[in-house]
């Protein structure tokens, strides 16, 4: 196929930039910026759009940057790094205007400006990799499951950084993933197969556990079944099949403002969906009299009970939430809810509505479910205060945010 030269105009959610092919049609191309001029070769053709694969920059964006990272451009997991870092942060914010105006219906005005994370880069407390055929670790390529193997990579934490390029692994070993998380004082070493037999680990140099996960479940081959994570000198114990925000010193600033957003008072009734290991709970729970939390996750109900034990006014249900809610008997001052990157659904929302809670916050890690689901809300009753973007993965487009919501 040819190459085509294109204007590029308008960044999207999902780290693409728009413009339009001589035909008429939209071309969505990674790793440009607006204004830029490219040269580019389809590699996805619809009868209304197209993708392409960026070959060259002819005309360069002022705004363009050098990447820091010499994978960037073939590697998948960064989409920002051609973008200074205010840049990414304008971007972020106007996204998650432009979605939840486009898709929720909602004024834009309500989107404040970005909150940085603490550090740009070295910031993930968690690192996962796949293995190409001959065992190298890598990343999946942009829009492909062609692993990119990796020599180095600017995201994970110094400690993970110096730990990775030791890993020695079998190829064919059945690993489907392998992650790296950094605890308060050690590592873990997570394998996950398809098949139950264990793969075969040397790692005694290393400083790590390690545990296997499987469609059996969670063995630990060396160390323990779990790290301590410390989020505003509180410890959490998480296991490894359990979900922890990934920017540690960012997941801070989310509890501040949780805590100076939502209106805690000391007889209040406070209900948390999808609580997780009950990072934000462990912070609310003293401020309310009673803290009602809902979580499907085994593991991370059982790393709840534990981070939680100290509190008298905290019960957990571990649920699927659409099953747990309209089973609660309970009627909250606050709900918060947590979903992951689906967002809640129908069934859900229409859950916390039926509960007529007069305050609700919204932790949202994707900007279009979180657009579906307001037009949901609005209709139940449910006015948007206010949305703040919290920038949890710098370099990349994911946009994570917290809205406050208030019933009519």
């Amino acid at each position: 196929m040819n190459d085509i030269e294109v204007t590029l105009n308008t960044l999207t959610y999902g780290g693409e930039c728009m413009g339009r092919l001589p035909d008429g049609r939209v071309v969505f191309v990674p790793f440009t910026l607006p204004g830029e001029r490219a040269r580019i070769r389809l590699v996805e053709e619809k009868s209304g759009y197209a993708r392409g694969e960026l070959l060259e920059v002819l005309s360069p964006s002022p705004a363009r940057i050098s990447p820091r990272c010499p994978h960037f451009g073939d590697c998948g997991g960064c989409h920002y790094q051609h973008m200074a870092y205010p840049a990414q942060l304008e971007a972020k914010a106007d996204l998650l205007r432009e979605q939840l105006h486009r898709l929720g219906g909602l004024d834009t005005l309500l989107v404040e400006a970005a909150v940085a994370s603490p550090k740009e880069w070295y910031y993930r407390n968690q690192v996962q990799f796949h293995l190409n055929p001959q065992g190298k670790l890598g990343f999946q390529a942009e829009r492909s499951r062609r692993v990119v193997p990796i020599r180095e990579c600017h995201l994970p934490e110094e400690e993970l950084n110096a730990l990775w390029p030791q890993l020695d692994l079998e190829p064919g070993a059945g690993l489907e993933r392998v992650s790296l998380r950094k605890g308060e004082d050690e590592a873990m070493l997570i394998l996950e197969t398809r098949g139950l037999e264990a793969p075969e680990l040397s790692i005694e140099e290393l400083p790590v556990s390690a545990v296997h996960l499987s469609p059996a479940g969670s063995l630990v081959l060396a160390g323990s079944g779990y790290l301590v994570m410390e989020v505003l000198e509180r410890p959490f114990i998480v296991s490894a099949e359990s979900f922890f925000q990934v920017n540690t010193l960012q997941a801070e600033n989310m509890v501040r403002h949780l805590l100076k957003i939502l209106p805690l008072q000391p007889g209040a009734t406070l209900l948390e969906v999808y609580s997780g290991a009950g990072l934000f709970s462990a912070f609310l729970a003293p401020k309310v009299s009673r803290l009602a939390a809902i979580e499907a996750s085994p593991s991370a109900c059982q790393d709840f009970e534990t981070n939680l034990d100290e509190f008298d006014n905290v019960e957990l249900y571990e649920a699927p939430a659409e099953e747990a809610l309209p089973a609660l008997d309970i009627h909250p001052d606050i709900v918060l809810v947590d979903p992951p990157r689906a967002g809640l659904g129908v069934r859900v929302v229409n859950a916390v509505l039926s509960l007529g809670a007069p305050t609700l916050a919204y932790v949202s890690c994707d900007p279009s479910t979180l657009a579906r689901d307001v037009r949901q809300l609005v209709k139940g009753g449910y006015t948007p205060v206010k949305i703040t973007p919290f920038d949890m993965f710098p370099q990349t487009y994911h946009i994570e945010s917290i809205s406050l919501w208030k019933r009519k």
